[in-house]
């Protein structure tokens, strides 16, 4: 075979993507355009960094962090000034650092830099993302990932934090999986849950499918690749600088209750009196309860789920029950709810709680200690509405997949003769153990 005769084929099957790709490059183009009041001059002013709704932890941490003169792991500082991220978002963060301080002599111009160098790795992550999730969808939904490449959501939170990194990883693994291709799916889901913890939840999703499908052999190679993966990006800074590699783990541990979660609101309302204590205890026990409601629906389903429908709501749980829920964290779900249930209702009605939500905390921010600018502001009650419209949307999607699990013949992926598009191994599989089956 000619090399003519192989680059044909690779082309043709390339160019149905590339629409996609100058999507997701015109919502990272659109992310950047947002921050730009910010990146001028605004992030030296809080007020006028929440009224130009421009935030980023970027460019704050930058400094706060130390980046400008240490190692974020490394250094002899402060345990709460070390970074509480893993390790391969502070190393990223440690490099671009780097570079940052070799391009530039001052401070202040070095954290622009930094920010803008930042960027453009998220902005490709975001195409990356899209058409991973694109090949992942296949050829008769692959339009399903515009939703990834330019929701208004994911254009306004994209570059808050550092989240579409490990987003880019997560629809990697997926892929992976779905071309079985269990050790490269194993090493990119390790390295995902070492970029942000929330990939965790996916293994939840493989074990239930496997232990229906009694697959266990791609299983344990993908977990056994996963494991081996994290490890070799861990062990050195477990060995060398053990403070500063456990700071994300305490850190997440003591973390209070925080923005964007339904505990606050308890919290601020006295529903009743929840310490934070309480509120972890109350968070872990509630999540437990969500795994094993939808271990349950997983094993009892008439049908075998979807991966990507166990995903989605093992991460939604996830996010529902914790004690934080950043504007970011859209990101996280995007991709999986669209692979999910690809119905563009109750998507449009999610992005609108997120939308309202990415406004509402930059004002509810303006109108709290210490800036406390009630004129500019907003005040518990209204910053609520927000908090609520997110679960409450949330739910209404969740319950749509359980019914879409519970009667196969609603899933519009199903419909068009599609098993599973992400399944890999577990497309076509047979049932070996359902709930049904102890009772015969």
């Amino acid at each position: 075979m000619t090399t003519t005769e192989v680059r044909v084929p690779l082309a043709a099957r390339a160019i149905p993507f590339l629409p996609l790709g100058l999507f997701a490059a015109l919502g990272a183009s659109l992310a950047y355009v947002v921050r730009l009041p910010c990146r001028t001059g605004g992030w030296n002013d809080q007020i006028s960094t929440y009224t130009n709704f421009c935030y980023t932890d970027i460019y704050p941490l930058y400094f706060d962090r130390q980046l400008a003169t240490e190692n974020p792991y490394f250094a002899a500082v402060p345990f709460d000034k070390q970074v509480e991220y893993p390790v391969v978002l502070g190393e990223v963060m440690q490099v671009f650092s780097w570079i940052a301080r070799w391009l530039e002599p001052d401070q202040v111009a070095q954290a622009v830099r930094f920010y803008d160098l930042t960027v453009i790795l998220l902005g490709l992550s975001l195409v990356a993302g899209v058409l991973l999730m694109a090949a992942v969808a296949g050829p008769t939904r692959r339009w399903d990932a515009l939703w990834y490449a330019v929701a208004p959501a994911v254009v306004l939170a994209a570059y808050i934090n550092w989240d579409l990194i490990a987003g880019a990883l997560s629809m990697g693994m997926l892929l992976a999986w779905a071309r079985k291709r269990q050790v490269l799916a194993g090493v990119l889901l390790g390295l995902a849950i070492a970029t942000k913890f929330y990939p965790l939840m996916f293994v939840g999703a493989l074990f239930l499918l496997t232990w229906r499908t009694a697959r266990w052999r791609p299983f344990l190679v993908t977990m056994g690749s996963a494991a081996g993966a994290w490890l070799v990006v861990n062990v050195p800074f477990m060995v060398f600088a053990w403070d500063g590699w456990r700071r994300f783990y305490v850190f997440s541990q003591e973390r209070g209750v925080d923005w964007g979660s339904p505990w606050l609101f308890f919290q601020n309302k006295g529903w009743p009196v929840l310490g934070e204590a309480d509120v972890s205890t109350l968070g872990m026990a509630s999540l437990a309860v969500l795994c094993f409601g939808i271990a349950v629906l997983t094993l009892a389903a008439p049908r075998r789920p979807r991966l990507a429908q166990i995903c989605f709501l093992a991460l939604a749980a996830f996010m529902m029950t914790n004690k934080v829920w950043s504007p970011q964290f859209v990101l996280w779900l995007v991709p999986f709810a669209v692979l999910a249930r690809p119905n563009w209702k109750p998507l449009a009605l999610w992005q609108l709680a997120e939308v309202w939500y990415f406004v509402a905390i930059w004002l509810y921010l303006l109108a709290q200690p210490p800036l406390s600018r009630d004129d500019l502001g907003i005040g518990d009650d209204t910053y609520f509405t927000a908090v609520w419209g997110r679960v409450i949307t949330i739910g209404i999607m969740m319950a749509f997949v359980v019914r879409d699990i519970l009667r196969p013949g609603k899933d519009v992926v199903r419909q068009a003769g599609i098993d599973d598009q992400a399944g890999g191994v577990f497309a076509d599989a047979r049932d070996r153990f359902t709930l049904a089956s102890l009772t015969r």
